[in-house]
């Protein structure tokens, strides 16, 4: 566009310069001086215009210097009036990378010599996008005191990032850096870019090393290892000390850091692949004794199992002697009131008896002593006589017999005077 309007007003001049010739505008009826002032004078117009107008690209914000001496800054895109003053471009955003290669550019680093606190040293590739201040002020005197994004990036911006990835560094140890704080060191590292640098205080501490098999249980010790670890200084408000950096101390922001990664010394890599082996073996030895841990309580699981089943057993059988027994003492103690129940109750009958009979005795008695009637006397006589007969019928003779002159039977003669005999007897 410049080249443009510088092109048109050389044209113009040009064109004023021919029009004040008298031959060349006798044969050159276009070349009329009228129209070459009005050309000269446009001509200088656009001139003066396009060194006190200009565009600002978006993406970008300028400082402005004016020819008495002031300056200025343009902090949005769109046309503004520089009245010839030296217009200085900035990028809002500086993306700085690093290279692994031999020479930096402007805007690339090469890898950070690192140290953690346990002495292993690594190199680490940090990527920062930084961001110009928002402010006429701060930008004014950033753009003074660097007087260009090229020193800004080489004086300021990468030995900044170097420093506060070293500081970093020094407050983990490679160590935990792998296990698993990663994210809090990259936190850490952006804290101290747009803050500054914490104060700190480093702390030895005695890390004890076991040695002893999975299966034993007492623990010697292999070896006593000195531990650091950085505590952060805090100030009587609670809060922590700070040391201010170029970055902050220039109002200058960072809008993203990343730390793609860190890649330590050989000796540390091969010292975690010996531990790595270390531990897929610890871990499989650990998997074994589970495995035996697993089948031993396994046996003596089905051994609860089968105890359990033969006591189980056991105790029915138990139970059902138990049983049997109970139902037997309770029939024996049943028969037992049983027997108890009869014999009261044959108590009761002879006593009954006992008593009729008494009672019956003492009748006959009271009627022996008061005297029978001659009905009754004959009624008893009867009864006598009909008792002896009925008892002489039963009485079975023997039916052989012995004389003095040998055997003979017996014979009816000697029965009917036996008869006759026990017959008369009373």
């Amino acid at each position: 566009m410049t080249l443009l309007l510088y092109l048109i007003v050389f044209l113009c001049i040009v064109y004023s310069v021919l029009s004040v010739i008298p031959s060349l505008s006798k044969n050159y009826p276009v070349l009329k001086p009228k129209i070459g002032g009005l050309t000269f004078v446009s001509a200088l117009i656009i001139m003066v215009l396009s060194n006190a107008i200009m565009w600002s690209e978006p993406g970008y914000q300028y400082f402005v210097t004016y020819p008495n001496g002031q300056k200025s800054a343009f902090m949005s895109e769109g046309y503004h009036f520089t009245w010839f003053g030296k217009v200085q471009s900035w990028s809002k955003y500086i993306d700085i990378t690093t290279e692994d290669v031999e020479d930096d550019d402007n805007s690339s680093m090469k890898p950070v010599p690192i140290r953690f606190i346990d002495q292993v040293t690594a190199l680490g590739y940090p990527s920062v996008r930084v961001q110009m201040p928002t402010t006429e002020e701060a930008f004014i005197e950033v753009a003074v005191k660097f007087r260009s994004q090229e020193n800004l990036v080489s004086m300021t911006l990468i030995p900044t990032i170097r420093e506060q990835l070293v500081n970093t560094a020094y407050m983990y140890a490679a160590q935990d850096y792998i296990s698993g704080d990663a994210q809090s060191f990259r936190q850490t590292f952006e804290e101290q870019l747009k803050d500054g640098s914490y104060e700190v205080r480093k702390i030895e501490m005695a890390d004890t090393l076991f040695d002893s098999s999975i299966q034993k249980s007492n623990r010697e010790i292999k070896e006593i290892r000195k531990k650091y670890m950085v505590e952060k200084i805090v100030d009587n408000q609670g809060k922590y000390k700070r040391i201010p950096n170029e970055i902050s101390d220039n109002h200058i922001l960072i809008s993203q850091v990343v730390l793609p990664s860190i890649d330590m010394e050989s000796s540390f890599k091969k010292r975690l692949e010996t531990q790595r082996d270390e531990s897929a073996k610890r871990q499989l030895e650990i998997q074994r004794i589970e495995t035996a841990k697993a089948a031993q309580s396994r046996i003596l699981a089905e051994g609860e199992r089968d105890k359990a089943e033969e006591r189980v057993k056991r105790e029915k059988e138990q139970v059902s002697s138990l049983i049997a027994i109970e139902t037997q003492l309770k029939q024996e103690e049943t028969n037992k009131k049983l027997a108890k129940i009869k014999y009261e109750t044959a108590q009761l009958e002879a006593k009954t008896e006992k008593v009729n009979a008494e009672t019956k005795a003492y009748a006959n008695k009271q009627l022996v002593n008061s005297g029978l009637t001659p009905e009754q006397k004959s009624y008893w006589e009867f009864r006598k006589d009909s008792v002896k007969w009925a008892n002489i019928s039963k009485i079975k003779l023997p039916e052989q017999y012995f004389s003095g002159q040998g055997n003979g039977k017996g014979s009816d003669l000697l029965q009917s005077i036996l008869a006759a005999q026990i017959a008369t007897q009373k």
